[in-house]
């Protein structure tokens, strides 16, 4: 555990100087009469990141914090299953995004979640996947006009539909 700690700290912190220096190839600070640049809420959020990361590793090095204290495993038997279980999920959900749509591998993974590793009903899985990515569709695609993956021709007449709506 102790081990766990310190290593996802330090990748935490390096992904977080790496999206500082991306995130600063645009303007990070406020621009006179515009507002932030098009950098600042990743530069400073990624800032924020690596100090937390300065005060996990602070902590572990004073052994203050539980996982430090601890020597047991960080995963044990379940933990590795979880973690096989989320991470192959999230991979499956990226591989979809460019086939069925960004919204459509949004409903996939939530399906995925909620029933098969959420153990849940019916009911609540589709009350959650089906409206989910249809929020997300309407605030990104019409409130932010920012366009996401539209996936493969045939996922084409439901965004047309969905299209409609916003215009």
């Amino acid at each position: 555990m102790r081990n766990g700690e310190i290593i996802t700290a330090g990748v935490l912190a390096l992904l977080s100087i790496y999206f500082m220096w991306k995130s600063a190839e645009l303007p990070i600070g406020y621009i006179e009469g515009k507002g932030p640049g098009g950098g600042a809420w990743p530069f400073w959020l990624s800032a924020v990141m690596l100090v937390s990361c300065g005060m996990i590793a602070l902590n572990w090095w004073r052994r203050t914090s539980p996982p430090s204290q601890s020597e047991e495993p960080a995963l044990d038997e379940y933990g590795w299953r979880m973690l096989l279980l989320v991470g192959g999920g999230i991979v499956v959900f990226v591989a979809l995004v460019n086939v069925i749509s960004m919204y459509g591998a949004i409903m996939a993974f939530l399906l995925y979640y909620i029933r098969y590793l959420g153990r849940h009903s019916w009911a609540l899985t589709f009350a959650i996947a089906i409206p989910v990515p249809i929020l997300f569709f309407f605030f990104f695609e019409g409130a932010m006009r920012i366009t996401m993956p539209s996936g493969m021709p045939f996922t084409d007449p439901v965004f047309n539909i969905l299209y409609e709506i916003i215009y």
